[in-house]
């Protein structure tokens, strides 16, 4: 059974640097592009960035362009997420999803086919 779980969420500083990782189980990962989402206490699940299938393109939303990284290593399974220069408004479950060969900039929106069940991230002013 497909499987995606989520770690490297805790409490950090503002300003603070973090690395979630995602490791998946049970599918064929290099056939999936991969994306970040993250739910803040209160407000709707938001998309974060993508990567495609095999790791060539990547895509951001505004907020997360200059500070978030994403990235993939199909030979261990894993999708990364690198955050920078932390904010409050960063505070949120972050959940990492799948779906088969689809591009970067268009797995916003899209319905994904495998969730996991998120890492949950503080930033603490």
């Amino acid at each position: 059974q497909a499987q995606l779980v989520e770690s490297g969420g805790r409490l950090v500083q503002v300003g603070g640097s973090l690395r979630l990782s995602c490791a998946a189980s049970g599918m064929s990962f290099s056939t999936y592009s991969m994306a970040w989402f993250r739910q803040a206490p209160g407000k709707e699940r938001e998309f974060v960035a993508a990567i495609d299938w095999l790791g060539e393109r990547t895509w951001y939303t505004a907020a997360a362009k200059d500070r978030f990284t994403i990235s993939r290593d199909n030979a261990e399974n894993t999708v990364s997420l690198e955050m920078n220069s932390l904010e409050p408004e960063d505070t949120a479950v972050y959940s990492c999803a799948a779906r088969t060969f689809t591009p970067a900039r268009a797995m916003d929106g899209m319905i994904m086919h495998i969730w996991g069940k998120g890492t949950h991230v503080t930033v603490s002013s």
